[in-house]
């Protein structure tokens, strides 16, 4: 098990939208930003969807604009890892009860799962589909979404900023 420090939870008060990653990579444990890896297209589409301004360009820009807009940011795993991909299915399936546990805290509109891998394992549905779930967390729609990792590559740019817009839309975010 890693010893690294878990990121903590982007949050503010009135979340609408949370965006669930799968775990926190090792350069984001030691930066403490979700998404840290400068080759991430995680904020680059975030800008592209227009829910983050043009000019929040780095991790530390971006984490005070997304609480601002009423956007948080958690984790299925809290535990860093160099790839998702070390994680025991066992840890992913407790994501679940642990972003159950923000939702009821946290009362969003929307929560966006990002990977449709992950989703199956922690939701225990293995022939989910990404986008809208028929079932939500609590009153939050549940959508799932494309993972902005380098290795999803079947993912563009615009069609992750695509498919970030659609769900803050859903959430009521007012986009630039």
């Amino acid at each position: 098990m890693s010893t690294l420090p878990p990121v903590p939870d982007l949050v503010g008060p009135d979340v609408r939208l949370v965006i669930v990653g799968i775990n926190p990579s090792i350069l984001s444990s030691e930066t403490g930003f979700h998404f840290a890896h400068p080759g991430n297209r995680f904020y680059p589409a975030l800008r592209a969807a227009g829910i983050l301004p043009a000019d929040a360009l780095t991790p530390a820009d971006a984490a005070p604009a997304l609480v601002q807009r009423g956007v948080a940011i958690t984790n299925l795993v809290a535990r860093p890892t160099a790839r998702a991909d070390e994680l025991s299915d066992d840890e992913v399936r407790g994501g679940r009860e642990r972003v159950e546990r923000f939702v009821a805290e946290h009362r969003p509109r929307v929560v966006a799962v990002l990977g449709i891998t992950a989703y199956r394992v922690a939701f225990g549905d293995k022939k989910a589909k990404a986008g809208r779930q028929p079932e939500g967390i609590g009153d939050a729609e549940l959508w799932v979404v494309s993972n902005p990792s380098g290795l999803n590559a079947h993912a563009t740019p615009t069609s992750l900023a695509a498919e970030y817009r659609t769900v803050a839309e859903a959430a009521g975010l007012d986009l630039h």
